[in-house]
């Protein structure tokens, strides 16, 4: 089981889901090589592209999103999404556990339209995201 008690992550997660605060993304990732206990390791307003900078390719990681996108000039949605980071260069040990850990941040990061298993830094491009987010939103209305 991965360790979420640090209060840090849940302080951050409901900073995120806020909307009347500017963090739109928040990021764990683990103590150290050996533990299991998932740490904050940081948060910002940048959306994914400076959330992509974040990411170590070494590591296994967990983010939580808040992506904005229009659908059509006269709304905006707001949805947010979970994403399990998974670098290049992590160790056979780490990647091994995610998909166990994966189910214990979920309960802690537990609201979002979608997961987006990420492997590379481009995995993290905002427009197939919104693309996912429409379909998963039902109602589109511009034909995606």
């Amino acid at each position: 089981m991965a360790d979420l008690s640090d209060p840090k992550i849940d302080e951050a997660y409901q900073d995120v889901r806020a909307d009347k605060t500017d963090t739109n993304w928040l990021l764990l990732d683990y103590e150290s090589d050996r533990s299991d206990k998932l740490q904050l390791t940081s948060t910002g307003s940048g959306g994914l592209a400076e959330l992509r900078e974040q990411l170590d390719d070494s590591k296994a990681s967990y983010a939580y999103v808040r992506v904005q996108y229009a659908n059509d000039k006269e709304s905006k949605r707001e949805k947010f999404i979970l994403v399990v980071w998974i670098g290049p260069n992590c160790k056979v040990m780490r990647k091994a556990k995610i998909s166990v850990h994966s189910a214990d941040v979920k309960t802690v990061l537990r609201v979002y339209s979608v997961e987006v298993p990420a492997r590379e830094k481009d995995d993290l491009k905002e427009e197939p995201i919104v693309i996912k987010l429409r379909k998963a939103g039902g109602a589109s209305y511009d034909g995606v």
